[in-house]
């Protein structure tokens, strides 16, 4: 069978390429256009659209409940569920397979079940959690658990943890010294590599934000959907930052992981 030409290969790449760029392309024009009507080009070029986003208090009150939010429920899972890998790999390896299985429990079923249950759950309880960030962390903390577990443990696959750990005993340290002075310098990468990946679609979701808390609370993608009756330039301005606040940041997780192979 005659082999294809390599060239053509690339021009299926760059085609495919080339169509998924159009439209961000074509918000990121929108959102420097000072007015685009009925012709090809805009009228003129501005970044006023940009500035008055990023000067806008209420998209960094949103932006900064984001950030809040994601970074307090990663803490939750580093906190919780490094210690439990450690625990499965080192003392009961037998157990990843159910682990394995347990982690794959939130996304079994649909977000708007799952916050409907909540809502039921929650609503006539004496502790008042719908409305406010803590039910949201808690609730990306189930999120973010198969992020985490999957990159830790590969990266705890890989650095052979029973040998590292015999050779820390011999040299005389505690189980818990040597997990904190050298098996977690070593999961380093494939930690921060989780972290960026899990805050990265953290940032991202809506569901749960909309229905559990919504304006009471209003998160970047509430603010984004409130928005989206206003100004056309303003919008793609916002749909612009948050695109590209999300590509460093998979970016980053790109790198580490990288690194970490």
């Amino acid at each position: 069978m005659q082999n294809v030409n390599p060239r053509f290969h690339q021009f299926v790449v760059y085609s495919i390429v080339s169509i998924m760029l159009v439209p961000i392309v074509a918000t990121l024009i929108y959102s420097l256009s000072s007015s685009w009507g009925a012709t090809i080009l805009p009228d003129g070029f501005t970044l006023d659209w940009y500035a008055n986003l990023l000067t806008d208090p209420r998209f960094l009150q949103a932006f900064a409940r984001s950030l809040f939010i994601c970074i307090a429920s990663l803490a939750l899972s580093v906190a919780l569920v490094l210690p439990t890998i450690f625990v499965v790999f080192y003392y009961f390896p037998k157990l990843d397979k159910l682990m394995n299985l347990f982690i794959l429990l939130p996304f079994a079923v649909p977000p708007v079940v799952s916050s409907v249950g909540l809502l039921q759950l929650y609503a006539d309880s004496d502790i008042a959690l719908i409305g406010t960030p803590w039910i949201l962390i808690g609730t990306y903390f189930t999120i973010a658990l198969p992020f985490m577990y999957r990159a830790l443990s590969n990266s705890f696959e890989a650095i052979n943890l029973h040998d590292l750990m015999d050779a820390a005993h011999l040299l005389g340290a505690s189980t818990s010294k040597a997990f904190l002075l050298i098996i977690l310098p070593n999961l380093k990468k494939g930690l921060m590599a989780s972290l960026f990946l899990s805050f990265s679609f953290l940032l991202g979701e809506f569901v749960f934000a909309n229905i559990l808390v919504g304006t009471r609370y209003e998160t970047l993608q509430i603010y984004l959907f409130n928005m989206r009756q206003t100004s056309g330039h303003f919008t793609s301005a916002l749909v612009m930052t948050y695109f590209l606040f999300i590509f460093l940041l998979t970016w980053l997780a790109s790198r580490f992981s990288q690194g970490a192979k």
